[in-house]
């Protein structure tokens, strides 16, 4: 069974960071690239980043380049989020996915991932 389960999520004060874990298991993931989401209350889950396993590319949402890294550790079946500089506007349930191909639906829609975990929770004050 394939599970992809996020964590590292808290409640931190602007300009502070926090650091995210999406642990994989239940499948190969190598061929697989490896997204982030986040959703705040009341709005659509957007596209934060996604890092491919195979390789280094990496992709950012405007909003948050230059603050936020993503990595990939293929023998830990990890991908990080690492996330500085939080601001308030950062606040949501952060998601972590998997998709195989981007031939049906762009890198940043919701509809391209296989895989979802069940999130966690950042929470930025100000």
């Amino acid at each position: 069974q394939v599970q992809l389960v996020e964590s590292g999520g808290g409640l931190v004060t602007a300009g502070d960071s926090l650091r995210l874990s999406c642990a994989a298991s239940g499948r190969t993931f190598s061929n697989y690239a490896m997204g982030w989401f986040r959703q705040a209350p009341g709005k659509e889950r957007e596209f934060v980043a996604i890092v491919r396993w195979s390789g280094t590319n990496t992709f950012y949402a405007d909003s948050v380049k230059g603050r936020f890294t993503i990595s990939g550790d293929n023998a830990k079946n990890t991908v990080y989020l690492q996330m500085n500089s939080l601001k308030p506007e950062d606040t949501a349930d952060y998601y972590c996915a998997a998709a195989r191909s981007f031939y049906g639906a762009p890198y940043w829609t919701t509809r391209a991932y296989e895989y979802w975990g069940q999130g966690t929770q950042v929470t930025v004050s100000s």
